[in-house]
This record gives structure tokens, C-alpha cells and sequence, in this order.
């Protein structure tokens, strides 16, 4: 199962090539942006089936745990949002890194971290319900399932964020 979904990502990354092939800047992105959401989304896997496991949350709960996670993810994600984007301009001004689109770059990044985190969080948090509304066992969700889950939908957002900030500049 994993395989098949690390062949979505690598299919998600071909769909978007030819952006690569125009701003090759956006690759060296791709980690940080990808992990931030797979490291998101498995935490809070973990935390569900850890509450389900000690009865603290039932399927009924849901609401209240999306809620809690969109404002968790909200904020980690705007946190980590604002450290890429410093990061980004921090390195052009220090040692001109990424050249002269380099705020649409940061504010690519950082609005696809917020983004992502936002979307790993919410994903991750949801599955071990829907796993067990289908019948299965929550904890099957296992942290690499979500993140490559997360993955495939990361590089969409992030290329997606590029395409409406960047196009007609560096797109």
C-alpha cells in the first residue's frame, strides 16, 4: 500500500515537471514542504489512536477533534510559514540565493507550509475514524501511511500555490 502511494507522489511530481523544468528553485522546496505534512499528519494519527486506545475519544467525537486540529494546524502551520519565508529572504539577502523573484518564492513556500500542515494534520487526524467507521483497526493508520498520504496532496498544494503566486513571473 505504501509503495503504490509513494508511486502517486513520484506521479504527482511528473504532472508537475514542467514547473520544476521553469524554476528549478521550487524542487529544493519539495522536502521541507512534504515532511512538514507527512510529520504533522503522523503526530496527530498518534494522538488519536492513543485517545481512542484510552477511551478518551469516541467515533462521535470527530467534530471535536477536526476542530482542535484546524486550530493546531492553523497555527503550526502559520508559524512554520513565517520561518520559511524569513529563511528565504533572510539567504537572498545574505548570499543571494534565489534571485530576483525571491519574495514570490517565500510566499510560495510559506503559504504551501501553512497549507500542508493544516492538510497533514486534518488528514491524519480523520483516518483513524474512518478506519474504524469501515471496520478496521484505527492503528493500522501508521505514521509512514498518513505521510505518504499527505505527501501526493502536498505537492499538489504546493504546486498549485505556485502556479497562482508565481505565474507570470517565474512561471
Amino acid at each position: 500500500m505504501l509503495f503504490l502511494g509513494e508511486m502517486l507522489t513520484a506521479s504527482a511530481m511528473g504532472f508537475f515537471e514542467k514547473e520544476i523544468e521553469r524554476a528549478v528553485v521550487l524542487a529544493l522546496f519539495i522536502p521541507l514542504i512534504i515532511s512538514s505534512g507527512g510529520n504533522s499528519g503522523s503526530q496527530a494519527t498518534t494522538l488519536v489512536i492513543r485517545a481512542m486506545a484510552l477511551g478518551e475519544v469516541r467515533l462521535r467525537d470527530w467534530y471535536v477533534v477536526v476542530r482542535r486540529e484546524f486550530i493546531a494546524g492553523a497555527g503550526l502551520g502559520f508559524v512554520l510559514s513565517v520561518i520559511g519565508f524569513i529563511r528565504i529572504v533572510l539567504w537572498e539577502v545574505l548570499f543571494h540565493t534565489y534571485g530576483p523573484h525571491y519574495v514570490g518564492v517565500g510566499l510560495t513556500v510559506g503559504i504551501s507550509l501553512l497549507g500542508v500542515v493544516m492538510w497533514g494534520t486534518l488528514a491524519g487526524s480523520m483516518l483513524p475514524f474512518i478506519l474504524r467507521r469501515l471496520g478496521f483497526d484505527p492503528a493500522s493508520a501508521s505514521a509512514p501511511f498518513v505521510a505518504t498520504l499527505v505527501d501526493v496532496f502536498g505537492l499538489v498544494i504546493y504546486f498549485t500555490a505556485a502556479a497562482v503566486i508565481l505565474g507570470g513571473s517565474l512561471l
